[in-house]
């Protein structure tokens, strides 16, 4: 049994001829000459790199599909008949009071400085991609009136089209930058932040520095990866005078635009596109160290860092080198990953899985606890799009996990709402949206309630962020129904205890007791009494 579907996907636009396939190669089992294809062998003869990567880039967000054999659904929720823990203080429990909507979903990350959030999400890096760049207002209005936390991805100042260097080679000005910044902050209402994250050609171009004498941001963060991917960040460009001028940039740009061969075959139309990466980074502890202290210096009140899929080796330095520096928030991206373009093979095939990643962080926090050492708040990322999975990993990683990650999930609802204005505005609208009315005041439930807030203010408010508000009320009530039901009425009650395996193996790489052991020891004195 193979995991996953090798040869043939559609995000890369391939397709196998044959209903019988190999299970190790993904081939045909009968492979014809003469065969008119598509799968990523075939369409790879004669387009080469390119099925390395999601087909029609800027146009979709891709997520592996790899099935790994245990994954947040081999956990279950516990459920209570007595109890309500997490109460406000003075409020006796019963069923009059320890009512779901009554739960607080509110948490907050920081050493000492604390950011809060209305919910325990924040988005995913949204970068240099063209998904992020053309969604930006969505995004961002949409997470500023959500409350939550909005990540400014890297290399946004380094492929801005209007970027000014000073003399120095530093960024001296970046609109796009500007626009991504001024953008959230016109609707902060003072839960979440918006912070700008650094990788290496990041820090060679001086983004901290900007972004600190600019715009005051209190937050910068690190980069060490993602769960996408276990190279440094890419994109397409369709023209050469942009490859080239990336190029120039200080960036790694392929195949490269500057050998006369290549642009031939630009001229000729057998490339039709460049990818722009980003370079590796190298990790040692002096090196951190020392630049967090220079973050500091330069004004930043908080520092977080970003790290992927790696070792159990790097999760360790992550954690104790985060511990050591006073970071304020650990983000840890486990496999699969999602993204706007990753290489497909290294999206299914690399790294730790979410799952066993985050399982190893519990165990390596409660190590450093024992030894009196306090670690960061931890976020968790890699597959989360609902309100289960928000409580099975902070229930898992309790007490140190304070917010969940979403990349592709909450980008969808931006994207709908935006496209549901395109769609009011042509008279189009799918059956799937028209049935529930041809207006957005009938189409989006929360509208009413956005518009007693904004007043006049909701015509300027993009139908994008209007869908990821909307989303964020679908996942809060969500919550507060799960943790309800799990007597937790506050997020910092929940413990490994609410959650039970519901296989032998997950009990095994968790530490979560069996469906059929746990509890055991209290029902046993209750039968007993």
């Amino acid at each position: 049994m193979n995991l996953r579907r090798p040869n043939a996907s559609e995000v890369t636009g391939t397709v196998n001829r044959s209903k019988s396939i190999v299970p190790m190669s993904g081939l045909c089992s009968s492979c014809h000459d003469g065969c008119t294809g598509a799968c990523e062998i075939f369409v790879a003869s004669y387009r080469g790199r390119e099925v390395l990567y999601p087909q029609l880039f800027g146009e979709v967000t891709a997520g592996a599909d790899k099935d790994y054999p245990l994954d947040y659904s081999h956990l279950n929720i516990q459920g209570y008949a007595v109890g309500a823990r997490g109460l406000p203080d003075g409020v006796e429990p019963g069923p009059d009071t320890a009512i779901f909507s009554r739960v607080n979903t509110e948490t907050e990350y920081g050493w000492d400085k604390k950011v809060k959030m209305r919910l325990p999400i924040f988005t995913g890096a949204l970068g240099s991609t063209e998904i992020a760049r053309k969604n930006w207002e969505h995004f961002a209005v949409g997470a500023a009136i959500s409350g939550i936390t909005l990540v400014c991805g890297e290399n946004v100042c380094g492929i801005d089209p209007e970027l000014e260097l000073g003399s120095n080679g530093k960024v001296k000005s970046s609109p796009e930058m500007d626009r991504r910044i001024d953008t959230y902050r016109r609707y902060h209402e003072g839960y979440g932040e918006i912070l700008v994250q650094m990788n290496v050609e990041d820090t060679r171009l001086g983004v901290a520095e900007y972004v600190i004498d600019k715009h005051h941001l209190d937050t910068i963060e690190l980069k060490w990866g993602q769960g996408a991917k276990c190279i440094g960040g890419e994109i397409k460009v369709k023209s050469l005078d942009r490859a080239l001028e990336l190029k120039r940039r200080g960036y790694i740009v392929l195949p490269d635009p500057t050998l006369p061969e290549i642009q031939a075959a630009y001229k000729d139309g057998a490339i039709k596109e460049f990818e722009r990466h980003s370079r590796l980074g190298f990790v040692t502890r002096e090196g951190f160290m020392a630049e967090v202290a220079r973050l500091r210096q330069l004004g930043f009140q908080r520092i977080t860092l970003k790290t992927g899929a790696y070792s159990a080796a790097e999760l360790a330095m992550a954690i104790r080198y985060s511990a050591d520096a006073h970071i304020d928030l650990l983000t840890i991206d486990g496999a699969p990953g999602g993204t706007g373009m990753s290489p497909w093979p290294m999206m299914n095939e690399w790294g730790v899985p979410s799952f066993y990643l985050h399982a190893l962080t519990y165990e390596y926090c409660e190590k450093l606890t024992k030894r009196g050492i306090r670690v960061p708040d931890i976020a968790l990322a890699g597959g989360f799009a609902t309100e289960d999975g928000i409580y099975k990993a902070m229930a898992m990683v309790s007490p140190y996990t304070k917010a969940i990650c979403m990349g592709r999930a909450l980008m969808i609802p931006g994207m709908v709402g935006k496209n549901i204005a395109k769609w009011l505005e042509k008279d189009k609208l799918p059956k799937s949206v028209s049935k529930y009315g041809l207006k957005v005041e009938e189409i989006f439930v929360c509208y009413e309630e956005l518009k007693a807030k904004y007043g006049k203010g909701m015509k300027d408010l993009p139908l994008g962020a209007m869908g990821l508000y909307t989303l964020c009320q679908k996942m809060q009530a969500g919550l507060q129904q799960l943790m309800a039901g799990s007597r937790n009425f506050r997020l910092s009650n929940l413990g490994r205890k609410d959650l039970m395996a519901l296989t032998e193996e997950a009990a095994k790489v968790s530490g979560i007791p069996y469906v059929m052991d746990a509890y055991r020891e209290e029902a046993e004195a209750i039968l007993m009494s």
